[in-house]
């Protein structure tokens, strides 16, 4: 007997999702300087992006899904929330690229330290990711979210840090698993290392 494929798998992105469009929510920030925001990790530490040195890559995500959950209701016809997981595989499998550029990555959602643990594991990610749980760094950047349920989600964009400051911002993204070679593309073209 043969299984059927699953077409609400977290790991592919279903055909025919809605567009995220650029509402200007992130107009305000190339250029700003960090907030100096201490965030747990996943490697059991804590970073504060504002004190690195040279190139960040932080990606920032709604939420990841798990296997044994089901997707919160609607989340397909939200434009630009489905996609984390292929996301965050992608930026793992681009990742030696990335390190080859210079720069140093991070994934970052509101979802706790303890839930982003499992993804980490689970998806053999070769570097940390941050919590924002308190919407600190969130709110002192005016990063945009959207609400689902009981939670408030970042909606999906990437920044590339130098030295503390917003040097590029991608939003929106989509497809969120090309997210990781349109970083590569841009760093390749703007180098400045760490």
């Amino acid at each position: 007997m043969f299984s059927v494929p699953r077409t609400d798998s977290i790991y592919q992105l279903p055909e025919n999702l809605p567009l995220p469009a650029d509402d200007g929510a992130c107009n305000h920030l190339p250029g700003l300087r960090l907030p100096s925001t201490a965030l747990p990790a996943t490697n059991g530490g804590k970073v504060e992006l504002a004190n690195l040195a040279g190139t960040t890559v932080l990606y920032c995500y709604p939420r990841t899904g798990r296997p044994d959950q089901e997707l919160p209701p609607g989340w397909n016809d939200i434009p630009g929330a489905r996609g984390c997981t292929p996301q965050s595989c992608a930026f793992r499998d681009h990742h030696l690229e990335l390190q080859r550029l210079s720069a140093r990555v991070f994934g970052l959602s509101t979802q706790s330290t303890e839930y982003q643990q499992e993804a980490a594991q689970r998806l053999h990610l070769p570097f940390a990711l941050l919590s924002d749980g308190e919407l600190q760094f969130v709110s002192a950047l005016r990063l945009p979210t959207f609400e689902v349920g009981e939670m408030t989600l970042i909606k999906r964009l990437t920044l590339i840090l130098r030295d503390g400051r917003i040097a590029k911002v991608f939003y929106p993204v989509f497809p969120p698993d090309q997210n990781a070679l349109q970083v590569i593309n841009w760093l390749s073209h703007n180098p400045g290392g760490c």
